[in-house]
């Protein structure tokens, strides 16, 4: 079972480090599996590419940057922006700064298409307003959406939890995510894990 979470030394950071017993680096049919995974042209291009940003732009270029040198040297030209409705005008912030870029964008908010909760199966008292039209988030639309338009990168801005499993699931091209949906941290949920010893410990680890 790998529980690298709880591995204090990581040695797989070094090639030649020596594994605990559970470390999945001892797997050596795992690792010919996902060695022969990166011999392909489209997965070793990408893993290059990934490497080059993380090099090149090492506490230099910030996220949204990151985003726009790696589809750039991707040769990335159609761009999609998936993003929440809660979130409309840092979308156009991001929408133009890469349409300034030189990509086009192709953008859908999350309620587009207007369909009802009732229709997807959810029960009234999971709506805001139960018993009265309410439109859902509907990430299949906005998968569908990008596909339709044969984009080549597709970005997520603040998706809820489980919707952007959705679009992940959906979504033909490559996905990255430029922000997470968390309302009560302003979108960055590791404040929540910088505090674990401090102000949110009774909220993570109650007794």
């Amino acid at each position: 079972m790998s529980s690298c979470a709880w591995c204090k030394n990581k040695p797989c950071s070094d090639i030649e480090g020596q594994y605990p017993l559970n470390c999945p680096t001892n797997n050596q049919d795992w690792v010919q599996r996902f060695k022969t995974e990166y011999q392909k042209d489209e997965n070793k291009k990408i893993a290059a590419t990934a490497a080059y940003i993380e090099k090149t732009g090492y506490c230099e270029w910030t996220r949204i940057e990151e985003i726009m040198q790696f589809a750039r040297k991707l040769d990335f030209t159609k761009l999609g922006l998936a993003f929440c409705s809660g979130l409309q005008k840092e979308a156009k912030v991001v929408a133009d700064y890469y349409r300034n870029q030189g990509f086009e964008v192709i953008s859908a908010v999350c309620c587009t298409g207007a369909l009802d909760k009732s229709s997807a199966g959810i029960r009234e008292e999971d709506k805001f307003r139960p018993n009265q039209p309410e439109s859902m988030c509907n990430p299949i639309g906005q998968a569908l959406i990008m596909n339709e338009q044969q984009t080549q990168l597709n970005i997520v801005l603040g998706l809820c939890v489980g919707h952007d499993s959705l679009f992940l699931k959906y979504s033909k091209a490559l996905v990255t995510v430029l922000a997470v949906k968390d309302r009560v941290l302003a979108h960055n949920p590791l404040a929540a894990v910088y505090c674990a010893d401090s102000y949110y410990r009774r909220k993570l680890f109650p007794k």
